[in-house]
């Protein structure tokens, strides 16, 4: 049996190593002085239970059968909204080990990823290892890899298709929780290489998870709609993709604003497989906040919009990234460090929409 191995891509942490200290510490404080916890607190509990409301909720009336057809697709847009609200603010956190120091809260709150759909072993490895890990790397950030019709990374291989990608990606994102339901997770058991893993042999109780959960999902998603209400294939099929639809094209879109934007950068490693700047430097380098002011938004997206304070503190729940954010800034700002951001989530869509023109280009040759 072959062994997981770990790409030969490397940190110069002996850089910068004053300021990693310094924001870590006065992190550290700010939590120790104000006697809070790193994890969820009852705005954050609140804030999970109004979402999961919603989203139960709808799907509620929608399996009611009392309901007009308008009613039923509006319920499921609302699901769509709230299953965007769940990856974002609670799945997100509990996958992380954020949301609670009780490894066991975390590990039921994780399973609202597998009720939608997904998999949370596989979003760990991708996400929590892979992404956090090699940040906006060709070759090594899973996150570059949407689709081959979309160009994520300058240093990707261009092909003709890319120059219409600023309008491709859009549908690219809005179909990605139907493939993610239906194949992404079955392929990603399969392949052989997964990142920074070689055949990697995943446990007999992930695989049991995987099937379970996915079986749960098609019955309440496809089998008990189709078996009780008065409804046909093509009227449940308009529901179905407009909640996933709806999803994905928020998921999708909020996920890349942190990542692939004007400012953030996209660096390869030496000859000697080694990255020039030290790790923390590194993510602050590849990542961008956005709408830092916009609470309706920070409440809803879980802290997404404060990817910066994600990408160095990943085991703090997102509720309190805007507080640490005014930290983060000015420690960065004391040593030079660029703190990437743009003022509203309009112009970090613009950004990101530039961006896909850019990398469209066959033209482009990003200097690392």
């Amino acid at each position: 049996m072959s062994k997981a191995i770990y790409h030969k891509v490397s940190f110069n942490n002996k850089l910068c190593r004053d300021f990693t200290m310094e924001v870590k510490q006065k992190v550290n404080a700010y939590f120790e002085e104000n006697k809070l916890s790193k994890h969820a607190n009852s705005a954050m509990v609140f804030k999970t239970i109004v979402i999961l409301s919603f989203f139960f909720g709808s799907y509620a009336i929608i399996i009611s059968g009392a309901f007009s057809l308008s009613i039923m697709w509006l319920a499921a847009f609302i699901m769509g909204v709230a299953m965007a609200g769940i990856g974002f603010s609670v799945s997100h956190d509990a996958l992380h080990g954020a949301y609670s120091s009780n490894s066991k809260v975390n590990t039921v709150l994780g399973l609202t990823f597998d009720i939608l759909g997904a998999n949370g072993y596989i979003w760990k490895i991708t996400h929590n290892i892979i992404h956090h890990t090699y940040t906006n790397i060709h070759g090594h950030d899973e996150d570059l890899e949407v689709s081959e019709l979309i160009r994520l990374s300058p240093h990707t291989p261009h092909k003709s298709i890319h120059k219409f990608q600023h309008i491709l990606a859009f549908i690219a994102y809005s179909l990605a929780t139907v493939f993610w339901v239906v194949a992404k997770d079955f392929i990603y058991f399969f392949k052989k290489r997964l990142g920074p893993y070689e055949n990697k042999k995943h446990p007999v109780k992930e695989w049991v998870v995987l099937i379970v959960t996915k079986i749960f999902y098609y019955f309440y998603a496809i089998v008990l709609p189709l078996m009780i209400l008065p409804i046909t294939w093509q009227e449940w099929l308009i529901g179905f993709l407009t909640l996933h639809l709806t999803a994905g094209l928020i998921l999708g879109v909020v996920f890349q604003l942190a990542h692939v934007v004007e400012e953030t950068d996209h660096p390869l490693p030496n000859e000697e497989m080694t990255i020039e700047n030290h790790w923390l430097v590194h993510e602050m380098l590849t990542t961008s906040n956005f709408a830092r002011k916009n609470k309706v938004l920070s409440w809803y997206i879980g802290g997404l919009n404060y990817q910066i304070e994600h990408h160095l503190f990943p085991h703090v729940c997102s509720i309190h990234y805007p507080e640490i954010s005014h930290i983060v800034e000015e420690t960065a700002n004391k040593y030079g460090i660029p703190y990437k951001q743009h003022e509203t989530f309009t112009e970090a869509v613009v950004s990101h929409y530039r961006t896909l023109k850019k990398f469209g280009n066959s033209e482009f040759i990003y200097a690392s």
